[in-house]
């Protein structure tokens, strides 16, 4: 036998005394064979003795007791593994050879005399080798009551799909087995962000304090992925100088990493405002295992949340009622945005060109709000003189102007409890800006003419084809309003930058004038396909379901060519790569060489091309504009901009 005892806490930590065959008296008076420097501990605290059954332990009447592995005892006999508390010290007991002292893994200290800070690596936790620790140790030991509670963790972390719930189990059980004040579980993020995650619990359950976290200490375990123990931070050379920690007067500290598959995945943050409670080595082996148990069931929680999020999104997305068409990644990014912001109040400003749905939009965030069995009403600001509109509005009493001969309510009113649309708001007067401002900020109106304030309850969806933050900045649309309506913005993409959807379009568009004249269905020619999609189609969707009417109508077959649309899309949409359009291509071609030998001919002169070509000069400007001439005319030296032609004009210039 080589009896022992091993210091795992207190002022002699680390150290080993080896155990004589006499008694043994321990306590803070130097006379004590065991002296220790404590000033919780009795002058006489306790004796260690050995008899014919090993060794026994007796208390000494000590102001503060003796513990055996956690329970007060005034005799009792020890066995191999006992863990002895007296004061702040804790003793381990080791009797036989084979029985090494407690590893304590890879540890690197701050320069301190206390010795208070330490780094650890996951890899070495003593708990994830219980086959090891239940050979040399009793089931009475507190790591036999550490491992206890390992496995409490361990069939929590298996049973609870939520992550919130699981993180907070985990804190309650953390907080069962060590002298914790406040603790956090912060989970991993992306970007500039370095944590997605961060659940905080006080020990108190009543405490509503926030629970103040090193930014320093978290950040370093996350980069380094080892753990930090703090057992003494005013101590400590390293964290006493951390500020976070120092304004929040922390004694004592413990954060460890989160890894799965050598990824570090987060991490787990204890501390304590209590100079007699401190952590130690084993209160790091123990959270180190608990992090190790649970870092892949916090991945999976996270992980789920993240799949029912996605799920509900998918399935708001699917069950939006909306007259849009398209699938286009930017059409997909329009319909998350209108499934999220139907369901609340806010007020919506969508901008974009004209033609690219932004009423339809309207009318999606309506039919899919609870205000969706209220009025929506629709308002073109641009439609109505600025003298109409005010009165169209707010609606005016009877006398209030000429013609006014009863009391009529205005759109505002008319839509209370529902949506008011205000379309091309960029057009609404100064006058009419500063009233509209005092409806979204107060609610309330008055008519043309009255005096009584008008309470409405709506909710405000504005849209424009102008940049209203250049408005802005020249002075034309009031910055207060502008921010009133851009709580949530949305651009609606042009058809040019989702020309994927074209051909989808073309289709519901042919259905859509089918059904309505009830004519015969016809479909789309490969070759006029092509054409609809290289197109930019300026007046976007608009225009494009203008050329399907107008396809519909002239073409002579079941069959639409590209001789069916509109000339101007036919003329831009071919290519000379078009395959099955060889006429068509070669019809364009012709028309380039004809307009560039009249110019040619004339020197350059355009309105005289014009009459060469037997065509009107505006019309020549389209055929330029549509064949994509403009840049080939440019660089022709005989026909160079700024060259003397003839008496009539001087030079020429192409329409923009």
């Amino acid at each position: 036998m080589n009896p022992r005892l091993f210091v795992i806490a207190g002022p002699s930590k680390d150290l080993t005394f080896a155990l004589p065959n006499a008694e043994i008296h321990i306590g803070r008076d130097p006379s004590n064979l065991l002296s220790i420097s404590d000033p919780s501990l009795s002058r006489r605290h306790c004796a260690l003795s050995q008899d014919s059954d090993g060794y026994k332990i007796r208390d000494l009447d000590s102001r503060n007791g003796t513990l055996v592995n956690g329970v007060a005892v005034k005799e009792a006999h020890l066995r191999h593994g006992d863990q002895i508390s007296v004061g702040d010290s804790i003793f381990l007991l080791l009797l036989n050879d084979e029985a090494e002292e407690p590893a304590a893994g890879r540890v690197e200290y701050e320069d301190s005399m206390t010795q208070a800070t330490a780094q650890f690596r996951p890899q070495d936790v003593l708990y994830l080798q219980p086959d090891r620790i239940l050979q040399e140790l009793p089931a009475n030991s507190s790591v036999a009551r550490n491992l206890n509670a390992l496995l409490k963790i361990s069939r929590a972390v298996h049973s609870i799909r939520d992550l919130d719930e699981l993180q907070g189990q985990i804190l309650n059980l953390i907080f069962e087995v060590l002298p914790a004040e406040r603790g956090a579980i912060l989970l991993d993020g992306k970007g500039d962000e370095p944590f997605a995650s961060v659940f905080a619990r006080h020990r108190i359950a009543k405490s509503v304090l926030p629970v103040p976290i090193s930014r320093t200490i978290t950040r370093q375990v996350m980069k380094e992925g080892l753990a930090i123990l703090g057992a003494d931070v005013p101590g400590s050379n390293g964290l006493a100088e951390v500020e976070s920690l120092v304004n929040c007067q922390v004694r004592s500290l413990l954060c460890v990493p989160l890894i799965m598959f050598d990824k570090v995945t987060g991490c787990i943050y204890l501390d304590t405002c209590d100079a007699n409670s401190r952590f130690n080595e084993d209160h790091l082996q123990l959270v180190a295992a608990i992090a190790g148990i649970s870092a892949v069931a916090l991945e999976n929680a996270r992980r789920m949340q993240w799949l029912e999020q996605e799920n509900l999104r998918l399935s708001a997305e699917i069950n939006l009622d909306h007259n849009l068409v398209g699938e286009s990644p930017r059409m997909k990014d329009v319909y998350q945005f209108l499934g999220r912001v139907a369901p609340t109040d806010s007020n919506v400003l969508l901008q974009g060109e004209s033609g690219t749905g932004k009423e339809l939009a309207a009318r999606a965030i309506h039919r899919n709000s609870p205000r969706s069995t209220k009025p929506f009403i629709a308002i073109n600001c641009a439609a109505i003189p600025e003298g109409l509109l005010e009165s169209e509005l707010f609606g005016h009493e009877r006398g209030a102007f000429t013609g006014a001969v009863a009391q009529k309510k205005g759109r505002l009113e008319m839509a209370n409890g529902g949506v008011v649309f205000l379309d091309e708001i960029g057009e609404l007067a100064p006058a009419l800006q500063v009233k509209l401002l005092r409806v979204l900020q107060e609610r309330e109106f008055e008519r043309v003419g009255g005096i009584r304030p008008i309470s409405v309850d709506i909710r405000l969806i504005a849209a424009t084809n102008k940049d209203l933050g250049e408005a802005v900045k020249t002075g034309t649309f009031r910055k207060d309003l502008f921010y009133r309506l851009n709580v949530l913005s949305l651009v609606m993409p042009p058809l040019r930058e989702r020309r994927e959807d074209v051909g989808m379009l073309a289709d519901y568009f042919i259905a859509k004038y089918v059904k309505k004249s009830n004519t015969k269905s016809k479909k789309l020619s490969p070759e006029a396909r092509v054409c609809l999609s290289n197109y930019d189609w300026p007046g976007n969707v608009r225009e494009l379901e203008n050329a399907i009417e107008h396809a519909l109508v002239l073409s002579a077959s079941d069959v639409i060519q590209p001789e069916d649309l509109p000339e101007s899309i036919m003329e831009k949409g071919l290519t000379p790569c078009s395959e099955g359009a060889k006429y068509h291509i070669q019809v364009k071609e012709l028309k380039k060489q004809l307009i560039v030998e009249a110019l040619e001919q004339t020197k350059g002169n355009y309105t005289e091309a014009a009459l060469i070509l037997g065509v009107h000069a505006n019309y020549l400007h389209r055929l330029i504009r549509n064949l994509d001439l403009k840049d080939t005319l440019h660089s022709s030296p005989s026909l160079r901009p700024g060259t003397e032609h003839s008496p009539r004009k001087k030079s020429w210039q192409l329409e923009t």
